[in-house]
């Protein structure tokens, strides 16, 4: 059974709605072994929307939105992209034999993401400016033009594909998380989970998380209560100055008694080498903030006793091959081919 058709009864199905996949959703929800022991809390599980099949979290809005799409018989979509919605939107673009466009800023998107879209044949435009003015231009294009959609956040069934992550998290827990951790970029993703939450709760009687959502401390408009004009962090999945879901965002912290905090760069960084060092997991820069925000949090003396918390790792550390080749340190033992040094090697 594939995602769409698991969870129709939640979504804006009808007779009319294709029902598509390429395998997307139903990711692993793995529990941490080692993290949890310098947190302190009750349990802790990282979702990891990096096994979908683009490499990230939006394929599951994307589904729902190429799904949509189709049923309206349009011929193109387009979207503006720091990197994984356009490494989507493209990967859905050539299964389903639709015309993909998008628009980036250019010199600003990770190497792996913009190598998948080339890949999957998108048009790849890049523009002089940051991902805000290319989301504009994408939006202005696709209300002038009946046959293009557009498949960013603004699309609502995106966000009805991304709830579906919410979902999954209830039916293997058996219940909610006391805390629901999450990067937040464009605030889609933190808007979609607590959509899905307050729907599995008006259905199933489940309970509600608190969402808590990190931001990178120089792309924090939200925490910071303003647009920033010149977004930056090495976490560029995240680089947004102006989020589209801004306001949807601030309501899911509201009705959740949650919070949004900013994280700086470093600290991103010592949480991208921790999660795969210490839980064998391997994501992009903007993933590992949730982990970030945990050890962030604890040094703000906060209370995580008896918690039960779910950090979602939006994409792949695949995503961004820079990072690891500029942070990680790589350490190569050379030895000669014989049993003696390499018995040596080994303190053995």
């Amino acid at each position: 059974m594939n995602l769409i058709e698991k969870y129709k009864n939640f979504l804006p199905v009808n007779s009319k709605t294709p029902i598509v996949s390429m395998g997307e959703g139903f990711t692993p929800l793995v529990k941490s072994r080692n993290i949890i022991n310098e947190i302190g809390c009750k349990e802790l599980y990282f979702k990891l929307e990096g096994c979908n099949p683009s490499g990230s979290f939006k394929d599951r809005g994307m589904v729902m939105a190429v799904s949509k799409a189709l049923e309206k018989k349009v011929t193109k979509i387009i979207c503006a992209s720091t990197g994984n919605t356009s490494a989507s939107a493209a990967a859905y673009g050539a299964y389903l034999g639709i015309d993909t466009s998008v628009l980036i800023p250019e010199g600003k998107i990770a190497l792996g993401k913009l190598s998948q879209a080339v890949a999957y044949g998108a048009k790849i435009i890049s523009i002089n400016g940051n991902f805000d003015e290319a989301l504009n231009l994408v939006k202005e294009i696709s209300e002038k033009n009946n046959n293009i959609e557009l498949v960013n956040s603004l699309n609502p069934n995106r966000i009805h594909g991304q709830k579906t992550g919410a979902f999954e998290i209830i039916d293997e827990l058996g219940e909610s998380p006391d805390e629901m951790f999450l990067p937040v970029g464009n605030a889609g993703n933190i808007t979609a989970y607590w959509s899905g939450y307050k729907m599995y709760n008006d259905h199933k009687n489940t309970s509600l998380p608190k969402m808590v959502g990190f931001q990178a401390k120089d792309s924090a408009p939200i925490v910071e209560k303003k647009q920033v004009q010149n977004p930056q962090t090495i976490a560029t999945a995240i680089r947004i100055g102006n989020p589209a879901s801004w306001t949807q965002a601030n309501l899911a912290l509201e009705e959740s008694e949650g919070s949004i905090h900013a994280i700086e760069d470093d600290k991103i960084i010592e949480a991208y080498k921790s999660i795969a060092s210490m839980e064998g997991i391997f994501v992009e820069p903007a993933s590992s903030i949730s982990i970030a925000g945990l050890y962030y949090l604890k040094e703000q003396k906060y209370d995580f006793s008896d918690k039960i918390i779910v950090c979602v790792l939006t994409g792949s550390g695949l995503k961004d091959p820079e990072v690891a080749n500029n942070y990680l340190e790589f350490h190569q033992h050379k030895i000669e081919p014989t049993i003696k040094d390499l018995t040596q090697i080994l303190d053995l």
